[in-house]
């Protein structure tokens, strides 16, 4: 029995002697592969190094990718209002008009209107991609690689520098379409008559936001934060980079 035993323990060893041999092997082929892939990439990029005109040609796609999923993102239903990041709060130059508002027992009222506010922010996103895209088409880069190599959010920031006042003018009569889509200044009137009314007793300065220019430049401002977050993906997440140009372009900062 105990010789049985001792043969049935040592096939087990061996066994387990082989199984263990066999992983190792295949984990140094699996090894030496990524080893091979890293250095053929290294040896491709030196070969074959990267162009100023291929660097901007990345930039921009890496722009026009973070702007197609950042227009669906904030276009769709709660895409401005139930997302933190970019959500439309009430307007900082109407603050007293809220807090009156709330003081009158308005509360639905400003709640109402900050919901109808994002509404429109996000009817407004509907019509961004091809605005976004244009502007990004024909910005003017003269140095891809010192935006390339630059912060995570260079391309983001000099797309901000380059285009802001063209995409305001753009985007101006898209937000006020919205606007009048979901009828926000039904929900606004309310709110600063019932506010103004207060300030002929008091003597304070009746408010009159201007909910266009509001709207239209915190909307843009959340479309940026959302091409920002997909150029850091794109940097960062080699998953991200979906085409061969992105792969060539920002497969060269990888350590």
């Amino acid at each position: 029995m105990k010789k049985t035993f001792k043969k049935t323990s040592l096939f087990f060893t061996l066994c387990l002697f082989i199984c263990n041999c066999s992983s190792q092997i295949n984990l140094n082929k699996i090894s030496d592969k990524v080893k091979d892939q890293i250095d053929k990439t290294k040896t491709e990029n030196t070969s074959n190094p990267l162009t100023n005109d291929e660097v901007i040609k990345g930039l921009k796609e890496a722009l026009s990718r973070g702007i197609e999923k950042g227009a669906n993102q904030a276009a769709s239903l709660d895409g401005f209002l139930k997302n933190d990041i970019i959500r439309l709060p009430f307007p900082p130059d109407a603050e007293k008009v809220k807090e009156k508002a709330l003081k009158l027992g308005l509360d639905n009222k400003v709640k109402e209107f900050e919901e109808v506010l994002n509404r429109s922010a996000e009817e407004a996103a509907k019509e961004a991609a091809p605005i976004f895209l244009s502007a990004i088409k024909n910005m003017s880069v003269q140095d891809g690689f010192s935006i390339l190599k630059g912060s995570d959010n260079a391309a983001t920031n000099y797309l901000k520098e380059q285009t802001s006042n063209q995409l305001y003018t753009a985007f101006y009569p898209k937000v006020e379409a919205a606007i009048d889509n979901v009828k926000l200044t039904s929900y606004w009137d309310p709110l600063a008559k019932s506010y103004n009314k207060t300030t002929r007793l008091t003597g304070s300065e009746p408010i009159n936001t201007d909910l266009k220019k509001y709207v239209t430049q915190r909307a843009i401002s959340g479309l940026f934060v959302l091409i920002e977050n997909e150029e850091k993906k794109i940097r960062k997440d080699p998953i991200a980079r979906a085409s061969e140009l992105l792969k060539k372009v920002f497969g060269s900062l990888d350590p």
